[in-house]
C-alpha cells in the first residue's frame, strides 16, 4: 500500500532518539544490544532523514493500509508498558475467538495502544461482534491497571463501559463538574456517562 520497504514484516517496532552525537551513539548501541539479543528478522538504522521518513512511512499509512482490507474499528485503550506483551498476546487469542481480525497499531513508548478490528459492514452481525470484541479488549486495558480512552475520548462508543472503570462515586463527581458548567444538560446530554447513570439529570 505505502511501500515502505517491509512487505513482509508481521511486527515492527520503530524507536526513535534525540540528544547530542554522543548520547544518541550510547542510546542506539544500547538498542542495537537488546534488539540483537532477541533475534530479530531484521535491525535497520536510519543514516539520514530520508530513511527515516520511509521507516515511518508504514506506521503513518497503517490505518489507510487496513481500510483497503475491509471496514475497521478503531479503539484507543492505553496500558501500562509493561502489560503490553501480555495484552498483544491476549488480543490475539480473542481475536481467534470473535473471527474477526485485527492489527496492532498504538506508540509503545506511552502504552496507547489502537487495535484496528476489522470486519464486513455488510455481513449481518458482523458490526456487533466487532463491537462486543471492542469492549473485552478495553476492559482488559482497564484488568491490567490502563483505561479505556488515551486521546480520542469516551464520547458515545465508550459510555456504557464507563462502570468498568470508575466507580458509581467516581461518576457522581464527574457529572457534578459537569453541573456546574452545564446545568440543564443541554451539552451532548447523551455522551460519555452511562444513560442510566445520567438519565435523572437529562430529564431535567
Amino acid at each position: 500500500f505505502a511501500k515502505a520497504g517491509y512487505p513482509d514484516c508481521e511486527a515492527l517496532l520503530i524507536i526513535e532518539v534525540e540528544g547530542s552525537e554522543a548520547e544518541i551513539s550510547e542510546q542506539l548501541a544500547r538498542i542495537r544490544q537488546i534488539a540483537m539479543a532477541h533475534d530479530p528478522v531484521e535491525f535497520r538504522e536510519a543514516e539520514d532523514e530520508d530513511q527515516a521518513r520511509r521507516i515511518w512511512l508504514g506506521r503513518k499509512s497503517a490505518f489507510g493500509a487496513m481500510g483497503q482490507i475491509n471496514d475497521y474499528m478503531c479503539l484507543d485503550g492505553t496500558i501500562p508498558v509493561s502489560s503490553l506483551p501480555h495484552v498483544l498476546k491476549r488480543i490475539g487469542e480473542m481475536s481467534v475467538e470473535f473471527g474477526l481480525d485485527v492489527g496492532n497499531v498504538f506508540h509503545a513508548g506511552d502504552g496507547n495502544m489502537h487495535p484496528l478490528i476489522l470486519f464486513d459492514a455488510n455481513k449481518p452481525g458482523d458490526l456487533e461482534k466487532c463491537e462486543a470484541f471492542g469492549a473485552e479488549i478495553l476492559k482488559l486495558c482497564v484488568e491490567v491497571g490502563g483505561c479505556l480512552t488515551g486521546e480520542h475520548g469516551v464520547g458515545i462508543e465508550k459510555r456504557d463501559l464507563m462502570a468498568v472503570q470508575f466507580e458509581a462515586a467516581d461518576m457522581e463527581a464527574q457529572m457534578r463538574v459537569k453541573d456546574v458548567f452545564d446545568p440543564k444538560w443541554l451539552l451532548n446530554p447523551a455522551k460519555v456517562f452511562p444513560l442510566a447513570t445520567s438519565a435523572a439529570r437529562r430529564a431535567g
